[in-house]
């Protein structure tokens, strides 16, 4: 019987244990610690975990795996009672889940020669726009990226045992070192959410002066600072453990930036079309399928005439075949896409169904390509 302690019992950490229940039913005791009893009421009553404590002692005791689900900024803080705790199983492997890992690793090794346990930084690269333990799910990371950082030394029996249990997720687990993890991640996902949170910070100081950046700020800029809607707090950590990697990020966007800025200037047309079309190729060259560091969304544009009643029987008929929505929007701009109803989904085979039950209903649906 494996025993996995959750440290933490949120949408991260419920969907780590129900994905481990569903692969390991008979053969994996979930116990978690959480500081609120009302989540871990809420986690036993879902099926989520077995056994639920306020005791971070107690949630650690004898577990074969311990996952600290926590907020990144707290995960140094649980390092040290958790890896000392005299209740630690000797080999246990201690793992976290935190967006960043440089800092989570090095907190860990000024603890190592004094542990029972072993600790492998992690990231399961999935999310969502809900959160809470009562929206995780066991399909969280499918085929979504779990990068595992282990450091130089560590056994390898102790990776593999991680990985095993993690092929419950059935997410796509990979090695990588943590200073490389933070330096990919500050490019594709932390600066990204700077620049969306930015954008919108720009264009709401024009609106200050016009209403109708606001009325027609639609398609294209909601696609790009979609982003810019996440958790505040989590983000203003997440940016603070990564510092340095952003703030060099930042200043080779500038650098890019005044070479735009120069193209523009210079009116060359040609060289301007370059910019676009590489931009372009380079963007039609990322895999389409894969799940990266941001999590992502799948629209669809629904052309539907306008009389009272129609909204709902779209919604109907997605509800009659269980197809999930994570958002819905009736579209005043839409220059660049076809169709006034815009159907956002979490996962693309949900999109893929939609459209296939939406057309056999006679509707007109469109896909952005």
């Amino acid at each position: 019987m494996n025993r996995i302690a959750i440290i933490g019992v949120g949408l991260i950490g419920g969907s780590i244990a129900l994905s481990i229940k569903k692969h390991y039913p008979e053969d994996a005791f979930i116990q978690a610690y959480d500081i609120k009893e009302s989540n871990l009421q809420l986690a036993r009553a879902l099926g989520v975990i077995d056994q639920g404590t306020t005791e971070l002692h107690d949630a650690v005791a004898g577990a074969d795996v311990v996952f600290i689900c926590t907020p990144v900024q707290s995960v140094c803080q649980l390092l040290k009672p958790i890896m000392l705790s005299p209740a630690l199983k000797e080999g246990a492997i201690v793992t976290d889940v935190g967006s960043t890992k440089m800092n989570v690793v090095r907190c860990a090794q000024t603890l190592s020669a004094q542990t029972k346990g072993v600790f492998i930084g992690g990231h399961p690269m999935a999310g969502s726009h809900k959160s809470g333990v009562e929206a995780a799910t066991e399909r969280l990371f499918e085929n979504a990226y779990y990068v595992l950082t282990p450091v130089e030394g560590t056994e390898n029996h102790y990776i593999e045992r991680l990985k095993a249990l993690l092929a419950a997720t059935r997410a796509k687990v990979v090695e990588m070192k943590p200073d490389e993890h933070d330096r990919v991640v500050a490019a594709i996902s932390h600066f990204p959410h700077v620049i969306a949170s930015a954008l919108v910070e720009h264009v709401y100081q024009y609106q200050q002066e016009s209403e109708w950046y606001w009325r027609l700020a639609a398609g294209g800029f909601r696609d790009i600072t979609r982003i810019a809607s996440s958790n505040p707090k989590m983000w203003r950590d997440i940016v603070l453990s990564n510092q340095s990697f952003i703030v060099q990020q930042m200043r080779d966007w500038l650098k890019e930036m005044e070479q735009v800025l120069d193209l523009l200037d210079s009116g060359d047309g040609e060289k301007i079309e370059q910019f676009f079309r590489h931009a372009k190729e380079v963007r039609d060259g990322l895999p389409e399928t894969k799940r990266g560091a941001i999590p992502s969304f799948y629209d669809l544009y629904v052309d539907i005439p306008d009389y009272p009643g129609v909204i709902g029987q779209v919604t109907t008929l997605l509800g009659i075949h269980k197809i999930s929505i994570t958002n819905i929007a009736i579209l005043e701009t839409r220059e660049d896409i076809m169709g006034v109803l815009c159907l956002t989904f979490r996962h693309e085979r949900d999109m893929e169904k939609a459209q296939k039950v939406l057309r056999d209903a006679n509707f007109l649906v469109y896909r952005r390509d």
